[in-house]
C-alpha cells in the first residue's frame, strides 16, 4: 500500500494516514479482511515515528475501521467501507463549503465563482 506523506500541508501526520486509510477503503483499495503494514514496516516506509503510525491505527480501530486479528494484525473491518464513504464525503464537503464561502467572501458573485469551479475542474485530469 502506497501512502504519502506532506510534510508542508499543516494537516498531523497522523490525520493524513486516518484519512488515506479512509478513501483507500472508500474506494476499495482495501478491502475488507485485508491486512495493513505493521507500524514498524510503515514507520520504515515513511520514514517517520512509529507512535504517530500507531496513533493513526488507534483512531482508526475507535472509528471501527481497522481491527486486530490475534497473531496476525490489523485488518480493514467488514463493515468499514460504507462508514469510510460517509466519513470521505462529510469531510470533502465541509472542505468544499469552506472554499466556497472564501471565495463568495472575497466578493466574487456566484456567477464567477461557478465559472471559475468550472474551469478549474475542466483543468483537472
Amino acid at each position: 500500500m502506497f501512502f504519502f506523506i506532506d510534510h508542508s500541508n499543516g494537516v498531523p501526520i497522523y490525520e493524513q494516514l486516518v484519512r488515506q486509510v479512509k478513501y483507500a477503503v472508500a474506494d476499495g483499495v482495501l478491502s475488507s479482511g485485508q491486512m495493513i503494514p505493521s507500524v514498524r514496516q510503515l514507520a520504515q516506509q515513511l520514514a517517520i515515528n512509529p507512535n504517530t503510525i500507531a496513533r493513526a491505527y488507534g483512531q482508526l480501530q475507535t472509528e471501527q475501521v481497522l481491527e486486530p486479528l490475534r497473531g496476525r494484525g490489523l485488518v480493514v473491518r467488514k463493515d468499514a467501507r460504507s462508514r469510510c464513504v460517509k466519513a470521505r464525503s462529510t469531510l470533502l464537503a465541509a472542505r468544499l463549503r469552506s472554499a466556497l464561502e472564501e471565495c463568495l467572501q472575497s466578493g466574487l458573485s456566484r456567477e464567477e465563482l461557478t465559472e471559475l469551479f468550472q474551469t478549474e475542474l475542466a483543468a483537472l485530469p
